[in-house]
């Protein structure tokens, strides 16, 4: 009878075990990837805007809210760091920063910005270290983001108070820029 009791008990163990470890081991290795999705919407270093989500239907990237107007930009910063600027306009606004796996690590709305634009230098820590070496004047009104990995994506979301005001936020949208950028 404790032969057959440290049996079961073992055997929910490794139950237990197995499913824990294919669990966490998932996200690894799926193929369709927040990076490889973005990659659908076109080059790295472009906002792209995105269809606008409709209540009920199927958006172009999971839980886009209706509300907003939506742009996204994929970057790496192998070529060097990555400023994103943009005009938002006066109404709320939000900035988010992912990383490749499509967890966020940063963010900025239009109440937290000391200023009405969008200006976000993206870099790594090697990046961080040469701009503060040689730093550009207009340093002070730059959001300069340590970044831990190579690449990421950028989603810019602006609230559309009213349908009338739609084409004036894809006009922002449009001009929103993700670039690499040169370091003096």
């Amino acid at each position: 009878m404790i032969r057959l009791l440290v049996g079961l008990i073992g055997a929910v163990l490794l139950a237990g075990i197995v499913h824990i470890v294919t669990v966490f081991g998932v996200p690894r290795y799926a193929v369709a990837d927040p990076w490889a999705e973005i990659a659908a919407f076109g080059a790295d270093g472009v906002f792209r805007r995105l269809p606008p989500a409709e209540p009920g239907k199927a958006t172009a990237l999971p839980g886009l809210d209706p509300a907003m107007r939506h742009a996204i930009c994929r970057f790496t910063l192998d070529g060097g760091p990555v400023r994103i600027k943009a005009t938002p306009g006066d109404g709320y606004w939000i900035l988010e920063l992912y990383d490749r796996r499509g967890l966020p690590v940063y963010g900025i709305d239009d109440r937290a910005a000391s200023q009405k634009a969008v200006d976000v230098l993206i870099a790594t820590a090697s990046q961080v270290a040469r701009l503060r070496e040689n730093p550009p004047e207009e340093l002070d009104d730059i959001v300069v983001v340590d970044w831990k990995d190579r690449g990421g994506f950028a989603l810019l979301k602006i609230f559309v108070p009213l349908a009338s005001q739609a084409a004036e936020i894809d006009a922002a949208l449009a001009t929103a820029e993700c670039r690499t950028t040169v370091l003096p």
